[in-house]
């Protein structure tokens, strides 16, 4: 019988999620919740009001790694590019479930996954590239350090 009820009791201690698992749960939904946001601003950034809060969501001296379209090393220039080439003509989509989060100590997260990018008229979607965002919280606010978007391909 204190066995029975032993194995009970540990299987039910095993099943409950640990600190540091719902921390890291709860950073995937501030993460992915901050993607989704990041990136609404990004598929309608036409509008200058949506560029601006796009923006927003940067360090000015963030780091952009784009390996078709090079380097970027500051806010002000990443957003150029975006209002230059994208804003208008491209909307991006996260690939379903291959978001993946990563605590920093005492800095942040990585954000890894893949994500489309499609016409904005047709939404006709031809290109797939995986990226990583490194996202650093100061004084309660997430903010992306550096992007690496690479491995652009035909879908």
């Amino acid at each position: 019988m204190k066995a029975a009820i032993l194995s009970v009791f540990l299987a039910l201690a095993a099943s409950q999620p640990t600190g540091a698992a719902a921390a890291e749960a709860s950073l995937q939904d501030t993460i992915s919740a901050l993607d989704t946001q990041v990136f609404d601003a990004f598929n309608r950034c036409q509008d200058p009001a949506q560029l601006a809060r796009h923006a927003a969501y940067f360090d000015p001296a963030v780091e952009f790694y784009h390996d078709t379209g090079g380097v970027t090393w500051t806010r002000d220039a990443m957003l150029a590019n975006t209002k230059q080439y994208a804003c208008g003509r491209y909307t991006r989509q996260l690939v379903p479930g291959s978001l993946k989060v990563y605590p920093v100590k005492d800095f942040g997260a990585i954000e890894q996954g893949q994500h489309r990018f499609c016409q904005a008229g047709s939404q006709q979607c031809d290109g797939l590239a995986d990226f990583v965002i490194v996202w650093r919280q100061h004084d309660g606010q997430w903010t992306i350090t550096r992007v690496l978007s690479y491995g652009h391909r035909s879908q």
